[in-house]
């Protein structure tokens, strides 16, 4: 199967802290990501939200839009008002050529939560659980019809985190719903990460490859830090530099089909970790063990 490889601009500059980067120009995040070689970029904070400005920011640089994050509200709307929402959101990535949305749900307080003790976050009781699996199903077809999969991302901080709520969500709703697998919050949510591959393969749309430095994950879980106090401490970063086993991860995805991108998404403070370098290192790694699991990887068009 053929695989294409992109990154998350978050490498370069993050938008929850804007200290983290922030006077990065886009500009270097581009030219880095096409140095480094990867065919794709997510959207980040610094990209244009119109389709020719955004195509035209892409084009010199020989990238492709791979998908963008999007901060859903589905448990707090009703699905036509969180459709309307979306909508200007969902007709950029269509306009680009993305096939997917990164959508998390971020009620009840996300953006706070991840400043939190990972213990505070936002939960759903148990008698949510079967109007939300119809509802964000509906939501999800909607999406699909237009144009645009979903690719829902179980994050920290947020009411889909851990391995469970992530196989309540799947066996609640319907096929639209696609499986956004990123394989450092799995980790950092005290899951499994080859587990969760192998009960959930079939939903899998999407790919993040973040790794995590095994001390700060088990230092993060034990003193309840959030989730943005970990990632300063340096608990994400590319693949093959921590613990996370990818060699086994890539060959589950290979065995059973996958064809989407493995996005290359690993937050971290870049005066600490080096951007060019680490996204380098990043692609060098996921682009060899890729070959190594059985996938062809398709190389940037230009």
């Amino acid at each position: 199967m053929a695989v294409k490889i992109g990154i998350n601009p978050i490498t370069w500059t993050n938008d929850d802290v804007p200290e983290l980067g922030g006077d990065t120009p886009l500009e270097t995040c581009l030219s880095e990501t096409r140095q480094a070689g990867y065919a794709g970029t997510e959207l980040g904070g610094k990209f244009p939200r119109e389709s020719k400005a955004l195509g035209a920011a892409l084009a010199p640089y020989g990238l492709a839009l791979v998908s963008g994050w999007y901060d859903g509200r589905i448990c707090e709307k009703e699905v036509e008002a969180e459709f309307d929402a979306i909508l200007p959101h969902l007709t950029l990535l269509r306009d680009l050529g993305a096939k997917h949305v990164v959508y998390a749900d971020t009620s009840r307080g996300r953006h706070g939560a991840i400043h939190d003790p990972i213990s505070r976050r936002p939960r759903l009781a148990d008698d949510e659980w079967k109007d939300y699996g119809a509802k964000i199903t509906r939501l999800a077809e909607r999406f699909a019809d237009f144009g645009v999969g979903m690719a829902f991302h179980h994050h920290m901080g947020t009411i889909i985190e851990t391995d469970q709520e992530i196989g309540r969500l799947m066996a609640g709703s319907g096929e639209a719903v696609g499986l956004l697998y990123d394989t450092g919050h799995c980790a950092f949510s005290g899951g499994d990460p080859e587990s969760l591959l192998r009960r959930h393969v079939g939903r899998i749309v999407h790919v993040h490859c973040k790794d995590v430095r095994p001390q700060v994950l088990k230092r993060a879980r034990a003193s309840d830090m959030s989730f943005m106090g970990a990632v300063m401490e340096g608990i994400f970063t590319v693949p093959g530099d921590g613990s996370i086993d990818f060699a086994t991860l890539l060959k589950a995805l290979a065995d059973n089909g996958y064809a989407g991108w493995l996005v290359v998404e690993a937050e971290q403070d870049p005066a600490k970790a080096h951007p060019l370098t680490y996204a380098t290192m990043g692609y060098r790694n996921l682009r060899n063990m890729a070959g190594k699991a059985g996938f062809t990887v398709d190389e940037r068009s230009t």
